[in-house]
């Protein structure tokens, strides 16, 4: 018997996205007609009997109602996936976070105000505020919309889920001081 490896994005009737299950998942999914293949890739899943395309996007047939609407936990692993890994002070891979007002100084330990960062440049920054660095943000952090928590923590991402993920909100970035 062979393993069946991937992932899958559900999304509801409306095409809100839900979670993302193993392939197996997906495969029952559709086969139990619960859900519609919208998007495949290029692997076959195969049976004695049938073989179809491995779904990487279904669509669930009947509405599911979600009671409420979570918010993303923040987590160093969030914080460094919301800035793609990046250093938002030079550009580098980021492997630490830093408070872009230092909690010394008051900061708190929320999106708006943790970036990612190079440990050369959060060492370099220490408990100093941005304006006495002559560092400026070129965009302020800000908290990732709770369909981005639906993906956080799935390392390997189909770039099919990306037109159905909202992910307009953008990464801190570091504008050359002046």
């Amino acid at each position: 018997m062979a393993v069946i490896t991937g992932a899958a994005l559900v999304l509801n009737a409306t095409y809100e996205p839900l979670c993302v299950v193993p392939l197996k998942r997906a495969v029952v999914l559709v086969l139990a007609e619960k859900a519609i293949v919208v998007e495949t890739g290029e692997a076959l899943v195969r049976s004695e009997r049938t073989s179809i395309s491995a779904p990487t996007v279904v669509r669930l047939s009947r509405y599911v109602r979600v009671p409420y609407r979570r918010e993303v936990p923040m987590t160093r692993r969030a914080v460094l996936e919301r800035d793609e890994h990046t250093c938002v002070y030079c550009g580098v891979r980021a492997d630490t976070i830093d408070h872009v007002r230092p909690r010394s100084r008051g900061g708190q330990h929320v999106w708006t105000n943790v970036v990612a960062a190079c440990a050369r440049c959060n060492h370099r920054k220490g408990d100093r505020l941005l304006a006495e660095l002559g560092w400026h943000l070129a965009s302020p952090p800000q908290q990732p919309p709770a369909t981005v928590a639906v993906v956080m923590g799935w390392a390997k991402r189909e770039p099919s889920w990306q037109r159905y993920l909202v992910t307009d909100w953008p990464a801190a970035e570091i504008a050359p001081a002046v």
